[in-house]
């Protein structure tokens, strides 16, 4: 069973039905022990970091997150979800994060549009079992603010937006995504099969 992860900001049904098209059983919960039972677990994200973060925080599931992503499960964070998994944000002052992974989440500056909109080309930078047979290809992305990783072993795979941008993140169990994979057409897909074979039952 996976456990999508419910604390009020997610994109919680495309993600349930994205996993449930790929043959698994998905349960959309706050629930700590159903959580923490789970053969995976999802924590997506939409809306803004700060307020994420006060909701994990209410509901207990930050430390269940944490605790969680201890018990060598396989954890991914999607979009928000993602860039929850970091120390901290820049995205209204100052917001802590869970700090399962080490780095910051920006804002885009320059002079081009913002938010980042658009189908983007991944770059993969190293082996993964998230890549295994698959080719570089392109994913939906819908995002502001980005991630600045502070090991490069942990940046998996990247995209092209006036800069390079984080796409991919992963380092042991943990794992993340900035685009929405159950949006991003094949590849997408075939990335979120990949998270899901590495839990332990289908």
């Amino acid at each position: 069973m996976i456990a999508i992860i419910d604390y009020g900001m997610g994109n919680l049904h495309s993600v349930s039905k994205a996993v449930e098209r790929l043959g698994y059983e998905a349960l959309v919960t706050s629930d700590t022990q159903e959580i923490l039972n789970a053969d995976g677990a999802i924590l997506p994200g939409v809306g803004a970091f700060g307020d994420a973060m006060h909701n994990l925080g209410n509901t207990g599931l930050d430390e269940v997150t944490k605790f969680y992503a201890k018990s060598g499960k396989p954890l991914l964070g999607i979009c928000l979800g993602m860039q929850l998994l970091f120390d901290y944000s820049e995205e209204h002052g100052r917001n802590e994060g869970l700090s399962l992974l080490s780095g910051r989440v920006v804002r885009f500056q320059g002079d081009y549009k913002v938010p980042h909109m658009g189908w983007n080309r991944l770059q993969f930078h190293q082996p993964s079992p998230l890549f295994t047979e698959l080719e570089e290809s392109h994913v939906y992305f819908v995002h502001s603010y980005h991630v600045l990783p502070d090991r490069a072993e942990d940046l998996l795979a990247t995209t092209d937006y006036y800069q390079q941008v984080t796409a991919v993140v992963g380092r042991g169990n943990v794992y993340g995504m900035q685009f929405h994979p159950e949006k991003s057409g094949e590849l997408g897909m075939q990335l979120l099969d990949r998270f899901l074979g590495l839990t332990v039952s289908r």
